[in-house]
């Protein structure tokens, strides 16, 4: 089991990433745009990095939906390995058996 605070903290982050995107998505576009003035990009470059840095998107960190575990985070089922195995052995996730040959 994670500690709280830091579940509470991702989730904290995820709701930032959320607030800013949009602001976000206009810089990054204003940044690459290659018709637009130097002056222009400059000043989009700026403005993304002004802004907070929990508002990127790659500090937010894929927890286990059940306990919050960090690592080996299965994307497909949004629980870790660990959990997933578990889970799979007590026939609670449709459709997944154990292999076997």
């Amino acid at each position: 089991m994670a500690k709280t605070s830091k579940i509470a903290k991702n989730e904290q982050r995820k709701v930032i990433v959320a607030r800013w995107a949009t602001k976000r998505l206009e810089l990054k576009k204003a940044l690459v745009d290659l018709n637009g003035t130097d002056e222009s990009r400059e000043a989009a470059r700026v403005g993304l990095q002004k802004l907070p840095r929990d508002a990127s998107p790659i500090r937010v960190r894929n927890r286990d939906a059940v306990d919050g575990r960090p690592r080996g985070h299965l994307s497909n089922f949004g629980i870790s390995r660990v959990r997933f195995r578990e889970m799979a052995h007590r026939g609670e996730l449709p459709g997944i058996t154990k292999s076997s040959w």
